[in-house]
């Protein structure tokens, strides 16, 4: 029962830290103090998540200039070409904005590439695709910063290019007619942390209100699908987007999305951004992993019933293929992976059985279970097609950046990036972030870290302080979800559950308070006749066929060194 992760416990809130945070219960003031909220108006706002969380769309650069040549097209009826990346962001993004123009009377073709055939950002072959079409102006979505060379072929055609894109910029950025990212070093914008899917609502956001005319609140829906899907930080602006989205969702869900979560199992219970990331979120993006990403597209356009159920059903079956691919990968994997890896710092691997729609997920499973940055390569042809991802101590976009001359085309975030390389160029990428990666990791200790909020007993945790767990949703990326630790629990009954006993159902006792708990994926770590444990967990509402119960969700446990209030 040996865990490998550190347990890192927030530092308790001062006195007077508490006591500027004097109407809210010590746990409370100390779950605030944690997420960087030190006074009464912050925590108001916080809690509210209202439209005081909406910042100015007249802020972001250049869209003055995006929402007068967007005005001009709808004013004279031109065909307005979207072009939007293949991912969950990239998708819901599009159809954001296909829907909030074609609400504003705008006439759109909405583009979304094909991983394989064009890999991501914007191309000649869409370019192309949308001259033919009439297109006289095209707006990307969740992509076109690093793409000057498409930009400017689409101005040779006579067409415009608004570029929104929260990547980071490389230091040539596009010659198009405006460029609305916050990540420009030109931008005054207060928030610089939107999803793509954001930036299309901001930008609808503006130009309704330029126009005078009222933005429809179910757009957030789409909203907060990419925001959650896409790891955003869910504070400031984004928790208005998300926590506004759900609230739309569950009081009127899109026919496309309903269909979905009942396929998915759960047509009865209240959405939250577990759904979005487990249920909602790995069918959104099945198609572009596997097939095309239209198929996505056109189910969150779906206007009827009728309509949605074929499409629901042809993602969930996509869903179920990835998860197979998925699993033969790891596999293939296992079997290039050798004893010295960890001496290297860095997994990277390329297999011509590895499939493009899937080498980030396989990328993301291989950082879990070694804790060491992975790339991972498909082989298509002369070509390499990789995803890399990464963990906090190392930066894989900075990483990319510095061996930027071998690739095609690169791009991304410190924790997740792409590339395409020339298949004979891969043992030299390979050796050159190798270095890196020993570079910016030999001196560290690398273990996965557990961030705790606080001490506390199971008696505490229920009443008030559990309704005020509530108010702090919507969790995700930079507002995880409460996690405690409790010492010294008694284990009153344990049961291994699932295919090879792979989960474990726990009754913990502690101080007179019993609860049920649920620790996935830690049933190997079990040892029979333990009594007690010393346990670090979150906690919610179970809510299933109409009923809420509470819940405990076990992130880690180690034997108590000795019992405590048990």
């Amino acid at each position: 029962m040996l865990s490998r992760k550190v347990w890192h416990v927030t530092p308790r809130i001062s006195q007077e830290a508490s006591q500027k945070l004097a109407p809210f219960s010590p746990l409370a003031a100390q779950l605030l103090h944690n997420r960087g909220i030190t006074d009464l108006p912050g925590a108001e706002a916080f809690l509210g998540w209202d439209e005081r969380l909406l910042e100015d769309p007249l802020l972001l650069p250049d869209i003055g200039i995006a929402i007068s040549r967007l005005q001009r097209a709808l004013l004279d009826g031109e065909i307005i070409g979207i072009f939007g990346d293949f991912d969950a962001d990239g998708i819901t993004g599009t159809a954001l904005l296909a829907e909030g123009l074609e609400n504003l009377g705008g006439k759109v073709i909405p583009y979304l590439p094909h991983r394989v055939k064009e890999g991501h950002g914007l191309s000649s072959q869409a370019v192309q695709a949308m001259h033919e079409q009439g297109v006289t102006l095209i707006v990307t979505v969740d992509c076109g910063i690093t793409s000057p060379v498409e930009v400017a072929e689409a101005a040779s055609l006579g067409i415009d290019t608004i570029i929104t894109d929260h990547h980071t910029p490389l230091p040539e950025v596009p010659a198009a007619l405006a460029i609305v990212n916050p990540k420009l070093s030109s931008s005054v914008y207060p928030f610089p942390n939107l999803a793509g899917v954001g930036l299309a609502f901001k930008l609808v956001q503006g130009l309704s209100e330029h126009m005078g005319k009222p933005w429809d609140e179910r757009l957030l829906q789409l909203a907060a699908l990419g925001t959650v899907t896409d790891v955003t930080p869910l504070v400031g602006e984004n928790r208005y987007i998300v926590a506004a989205g759900l609230r739309s969702m569950n009081a009127d869900l899109k026919h496309g999305l309903k269909e979905l979560l009942r396929l998915g199992g759960q047509a009865d219970s209240v959405l939250d951004t577990e759904s979005i990331s487990f249920v909602l979120g790995p069918r959104l993006n099945a198609p572009g992993r596997l097939e095309h990403a239209m198929s996505s597209y056109n189910l969150l356009r779906a206007s009827s019933h009728e309509e949605a159920v074929p499409l629901a059903k042809e993602l969930d079956r996509m869903n179920r293929e990835r998860q197979e691919l998925t699993s033969k990968a790891l596999d293939d994997a296992a079997g290039q992976i050798d004893q010295s890896l960890p001496s290297d710092h860095l997994i990277f691997l390329w297999n011509e059985k590895f499939t493009p729609g899937i080498v980030g997920l396989l990328a993301s499973r291989l950082v879990d279970q070694y804790y060491l940055p992975a790339v991972v390569v498909a082989l298509d042809g002369d070509l390499g097609r990789g995803s890399a991802r990464s963990i906090p101590e190392f930066n894989m976009a900075s990483a990319l950046e510095e061996c930027g001359d071998l690739f095609i085309r690169f791009g991304g975030h410190p924790r997740a990036a792409g590339f395409i390389i020339q298949k004979e160029r891969l043992p030299d990428l390979r050796e050159r972030l190798t270095i890196i990666a020993r570079r910016e990791l030999a001196h560290l200790s690398l273990q996965p870290t557990i961030n705790i909020d606080a001490h506390v007993r199971l008696t505490s945790i229920t009443g008030a302080n559990f309704q005020f767990f509530q108010q702090l949703a919507p969790y995700g990326e930079g507002n995880p979800a409460p996690v405690f630790i409790t010492k010294g629990v008694k284990v009153m009954d344990a049961m291994r559950l699932g295919a090879q006993g792979k989960h474990l159902r726990l009754r913990l006792k502690h101080g007179g308070a019993l609860w049920n708990a649920m620790a996935f994926g830690q049933g190997e770590a079990w040892q029979d006749k333990t009594d007690f444990l010393d346990v670090v967990y979150s906690v919610g509402l179970n809510q299933w066929q109409g009923q809420e119960s509470m819940r405990m969700i076990i992130h880690d446990f180690r034997l108590a060194e000795r019992p405590s209030g048990a």
